[in-house]
């Protein structure tokens, strides 16, 4: 199946469902890395992700009889949609089972591509085993999300308009669940130039294709946890493993408080929302360790509910020292809050909370707590303020906030 002529014939066909998502050159990471970097962003399409690729090659080479079964797949979220907007544009039934903690707006944008949803276990291999079972029940025709050949060919016709805009591309840079996008990415860059670099990234908590890699065999992950809940897998594909193997040069791993700055950097450089798998490769543009190539980090979704977007975006503010908090021990009289608010106001810190602890000490006459959350413009921003109350004799202590 992932032949040349077949990545060819997949490239014209997903032309029908997909978006063009040109490159876009990050003068912002290319600054920061040293290397010329390129956004593929797949989060641009009509589904918010690349999925819709493979979804719609695969059912393209089913027979009639396998669709008019109806189709069934497990996700979580991405090829939900990829496969419900496929079979939506055949004219077919299509069933899919998503972990429960699928965010609300991947469940809901599956419903209105007419699918029919079933939320069952915590991740996706919980949601593929009952997947599985609905299929022997009914007799749907099952669609895997990564570990099938032609779903890998459709999604590696992203590595095909890399190659059209930016022939001399040197390094691309791919995320990784269960390895679908990977081993198709990763195998056509290589069929079209074999001294191309192909870097897969995988989240630290759920890393299942790095350690097949290391064992030389797939493994099976005992857990997963990770921000990252579209490349939340425990267990890579068997029958993609094997192209993987042969085309992908390395691996990174990249923590979830790298992905939200990422988020951040994107927000504000690039105007762009990208979910937290999409922004592994961003991730991983610092842990590239060569300068001066020609790099391409492909997004590949942006489907984040708004609920996970608040969260990720106040954890970004607070890694960054946009918001912290300081503690301080004041006499219990009349004046020192107002001196506490005065020293932060003259160094332009914008106070946003406040908690005053009187019972902090059996002694409260001697001493109270105020805690100050604040924002500031960053880390030097941050030391001058916490320098200021030092200067004023407070003796403050940064600690956690608490928003």
């Amino acid at each position: 199946m992932l032949t040349l002529d077949r990545f060819e014939e997949a490239s014209d066909l997903v032309k029908q469902v997909t978006n063009e998502t040109k490159l876009v050159y990050s003068e912002y990471l290319s600054e920061q890395t040293g290397n010329k970097i390129y956004l593929k962003p797949e989060n641009n399409q009509n589904t918010g992700a690349y999925k819709v690729r493979g979804a719609y090659y695969k059912i393209s080479t089913l027979s009639e009889e396998e669709r008019s079964k109806g189709l069934i797949t497990a996700s979580a979220g991405n090829h939900a949609q990829g496969v419900a907007f496929a079979a939506q544009k055949y004219g077919v039934k299509a069933t899919i089972v998503m972990p429960t903690t699928t965010p609300l707006i991947k469940v809901n944008r599956t419903k209105n591509y007419g699918a029919e949803v079933v939320l069952y276990g915590d991740v996706y291999d919980e949601a593929c085993e009952k997947a599985y079972e609905l299929a022997a029940e009914h007799g749907y025709t099952f669609i895997h999300p990564f570990d099938d050949p032609a779903v890998a060919t459709g999604q590696g016709t992203i590595a095909m308009e890399i190659f059209k805009e930016l022939p001399l591309v040197e390094y691309i840079l791919v995320p990784i669940g269960g390895g679908g996008l990977c081993c198709g990415v990763s195998t056509l860059a290589k069929l079209l130039n074999p001294n191309i670099k192909v870097i897969g990234v995988e989240p630290e908590g759920a890393a299942c294709m790095k350690a097949s890699l290391e064992e030389g065999k797939v493994v099976s992950l005992p857990t997963v946890s990770t921000i990252a809940d579209g490349t939340a897998v425990k267990t890579p594909g068997e029958k993609i493993f094997p192209y993987i193997q042969k085309n992908l040069d390395d691996i990174i791993t990249v923590g979830d408080d790298e992905l939200i700055v990422a988020f951040l950097d994107m927000v504000e450089n690039h105007k762009m929302i990208v979910e937290n798998s999409g922004l592994l490769t961003v991730a991983a543009l610092k842990h590239l360790d060569v300068k001066g190539k020609r790099v391409v980090s492909i997004l590949s979704g942006g489907n984040m509910d708004v609920i996970t977007m608040s969260s990720v975006v106040q954890q970004g503010l607070i890694f960054r020292d946009r918001i912290f908090t300081v503690s301080v021990l004041l006499p219990d009289k009349p004046g020192e809050l107002s001196h506490v608010a005065d020293v932060i106001a003259k160094n332009q810190g914008n106070v946003i909370k406040l908690d005053h602890n009187q019972f902090v000490s059996t002694n409260r006459n001697a001493q109270v707590e105020l805690q100050v959350t604040m924002e500031a413009f960053g880390t030097d921003h941050k030391n001058q303020i916490v320098k200021a109350l030092k200067d004023e004799g407070f003796k403050p202590k940064v600690v956690r906030v608490k928003l």
